[in-house]
């Protein structure tokens, strides 16, 4: 890399990474809050009326599903947030006309969307740790599994934020299109308790294969094919990737 473009993107990536952890009560304390209330009342409460799912505790089952929804969350809301904000404020205007190229933009957003879905999912793992005993079947599953995911989702929230003109438009696609499709990716449940209809419909949903991904690095068990869950993941970031490029190389939604 070039050396210009190296001081470039380092210099993206810390100043994305001093935005979140400088208000960390507001950016990383919340999440884990959110998901002790889930492990409560989910994994104690409720999972213990449940009994096993897919041939371990309820609550086991679903601590996988939750950390990635942690980091999906996390991922899109950092990037879309941080990237409107330099757009509406015209800071984007002093990059764009910047010797350095788009994909060194892109990579500075995203890689700080990654770290901060990254360190709230480290966050909700250690968290976990308090109401069950995290298992580890195959390490670089998860690893690639939660790194890829991120990525997916950081450079959906950077083209969230090119199309937004207020910030009203930066929390439509959360409320209205992840949440329902987070909650519909077998979080909370297994696919095969869905009758076989409705087990074709899940699978549209592209979420099903980050969380059954995930799960099976923690499990050993998945819902679906692991080699087809890392083929949809690899589609979405080349595909969401090519796309935001595009947008910006173009200058749409960013110039006035």
């Amino acid at each position: 890399m070039n050396k210009l473009y190296w001081v470039a993107f380092k210099s993206l990536i810390i100043k994305e990474i001093t935005r979140f952890t400088r208000i960390w009560v507001q950016t990383l304390v919340p999440p884990a809050i959110t998901m002790t209330l889930y492990f409560i009342i989910f994994g104690n409460l409720i999972g213990s009326r449940i009994g096993e799912m897919g041939g371990f505790s309820y609550m086991a089952y679903i601590v996988p599903g939750l950390i990635m929804m942690s980091v999906i969350t996390n991922s899109y809301s950092n990037v879309a947030s941080s990237f409107f904000s330099a757009k509406m404020h015209r800071n984007i205007e002093e990059l764009m006309v910047a010797p350095v190229p788009n994909y060194i933009m892109i990579a500075g957003y995203v890689g700080g969307g990654v770290a901060r879905g990254l360190a709230v999912g480290l966050m909700v793992s250690l968290v976990s740790l308090f109401f069950v005993d995290l298992e580890i079947a195959h390490l670089g599953v998860i690893v690639a599994t939660v790194i890829m995911t991120s990525v997916v989702f950081s450079l959906g929230g950077l083209i969230n934020a090119v199309f937004a003109k207020t910030f009203d438009d930066i929390s439509i696609i959360p409320t209205f299109v992840l949440t329902p499709l987070t909650y519909l990716g077998g979080v909370f449940y297994s696919l095969s308790l869905l009758p076989e209809f409705w087990q074709g419909v899940s699978k549209l949903n592209p979420i099903v294969y980050m969380v059954n991904a995930f799960r099976y690095g923690f499990l050993g068990v998945s819902d679906v094919n692991i080699v087809t869950s890392f083929a949809v993941l690899s589609l979405f970031v080349v595909g969401l990737y090519t796309l935001a490029w595009y947008l910006i190389s173009r200058g749409i939604g960013l110039r006035s």
